[in-house]
């Protein structure tokens, strides 16, 4: 194995296209000839003296090698930008970009536009916002910072634990008219309730009482949404009752296009967590990020 022709330009290809599964989707990324990216893929191989990746004429794929090298490219890049930060931070703490993941609904309603603001103060700071519900990998994906709702499972990550997001019931008025405001929790069983199909036990609802006592409902409804935005629209729309956060909502209740209900009651709350790379978090633009988020997501609405 010659060393020298193992470069971090090959390396980087060699990620993209384990990444991607596709050469010229890679070459069009890179700005370069799919011919490029082929030749940096041959002589990594031929320099490590193991073949990486497997080729069919529609795919991709890595060796049971290649993943374990994958791995460590990963690391060594990550090693490589955070040297690089490093150097940059004693010169200006206020440049460069911050990868930021986001669950989607809360992305759109709130995220983006502390993001707008932040950047007006730090100008010379990119983001790089990506909204998705999925439980993405930090490390693979690149990304500093990711805002997740909801339990988490035990990570390697630094976990900071933000808020409990608050729900609550609601549904438009014209809802309502036509089929009745609820009274009781057990009234919810004749109602048609918006669900979401990407939570589990949506079939029922449970809420806890003034006295402290539990509801448990089971509940139905001829519409199931895996996205906050479209339950927004599904309640404003009068297509049912439903659980929503408050952050989600409150400018629908402020302006009467929804109505809460049975106030007197209340549902379990969602935790708000701050997932963060340990080698990142001290970068010093990741930095500035984390303590902007860290004290602008408190004062959304329903953070508790």
């Amino acid at each position: 194995m010659d060393r020298s022709d193992i470069t971090l330009e090959r390396m980087r290809t060699f990620v993209r296209v384990a990444e991607r599964g596709n050469l010229s989707a890679v070459a069009r990324e890179l700005g370069t000839g799919q011919s490029t990216v082929t030749r940096h893929l041959r002589e990594l191989e031929e320099a490590v003296g193991a073949s990486l990746l497997s080729r069919t004429t529609r795919r991709v794929a890595l060796t049971e090698e290649g993943g374990r090298y994958y791995d460590q490219c990963i690391h060594i890049l990550r090693l490589v930008e955070q040297a690089a930060d490093g150097v940059r931070d004693t010169h200006d703490a206020l440049s460069g970009t911050v990868r930021l993941s986001c669950t989607a609904a809360l992305g759109v309603m709130h995220i983006a536009r502390l993001i707008f603001a932040f950047q007006k103060n730090h100008p010379g700071i990119n983001v790089d916002l990506s909204l998705t519900d999925e439980r993405i990998d930090l490390v693979k994906e690149g990304v500093d910072i990711a805002l997740r709702l909801g339990p988490l499972a035990d990570s390697s990550m630094k976990l900071h634990h933000l808020a409990e997001s608050t729900r609550l019931l609601v549904a438009a008025p014209g809802y309502l008219d036509l089929h009745g405001r609820p009274v009781k929790p057990a009234d919810l069983a004749a109602h048609n309730v918006i669900r979401m199909s990407n939570v589990a036990g949506s079939e029922a609802m449970t809420l806890v009482g003034p006295d402290g006592a539990r509801h448990t409902v089971s509940v139905k409804g001829d519409l199931k949404v895996d996205h906050g935005l479209a339950a927004r629209e599904a309640f404003r729309s009068g297509r049912g009752i439903g659980s929503a956060h408050r952050w989600l909502v409150d400018d629908l209740l402020a302006n009467g296009e929804l109505e809460a209900l049975l106030p007197d009651h209340s549902l379990p709350t969602t935790p708000l967590n701050m997932l963060m790379v340990p080698q990142r978090s001290t970068v010093g633009r990741v930095r500035l990020m984390i303590d902007y988020l860290v004290g602008e997501i408190r004062r959304l609405p329903g953070m508790s």
